[in-house]
């Protein structure tokens, strides 16, 4: 993963192990296959599935020092698989939705372009390619993500 990440960067990519909460302001999490498939097994195991540890312990560490993260596309289902009681978005996939709720997060059913947002846990969501969407309009949900994101810095 590192090597393709850092093909796609064109720079200095570092093991997640490293991260370090307390060298960011915001975590935002793409989504894709390589949430679903790479850091977390939720495309093959549904809600019952584990996610990467390194992954997880930088989720739980920005929320343990009350510092945003952002979530697109798919990644907030596994964002609920790490924090139980978070409240995302993925849309309006009721498949997606069920095992979000069965893994105990909560779900707020949205449409293009538009972000949910837990206070508490200081999580931006957004279903960008969860929906049946345009460019623009995927565009839109992710600039609107780090809108909201860069509000809770």
């Amino acid at each position: 993963m590192l090597v393709e990440s850092a093909r796609i960067a064109r720079g200095n990519i570092k093991p997640l192990a490293e991260f370090n909460a307390a060298g960011f302001d915001a975590l935002l999490l793409p989504g894709g296959f390589g949430a679903a498939k790479n850091l977390s097994t939720l495309a093959f195991d549904g809600p019952e599935c584990r996610v990467n540890e390194d992954l997880s312990n930088a989720v739980t560490a920005m929320v343990e020092a009350g510092k945003p993260v952002g979530a697109l596309c798919i990644a907030p289902a596994v964002l609920a698989r790490i924090l139980k009681g978070a409240k995302v978005t993925i849309g309006s996939d009721a498949g997606t939705i069920g095992a979000i709720e069965s893994m105990g997060g909560l779900h707020q059913q949205t449409t293009h372009a538009e972000v949910v947002i837990d206070e508490q846990m200081k999580l931006v969501t957004s279903p960008c390619y969860m929906l049946d969407a345009s460019i623009s309009q995927i565009a839109e949900g992710a600039d609107n993500t780090v809108r909201e994101l860069l509000k809770l810095v």
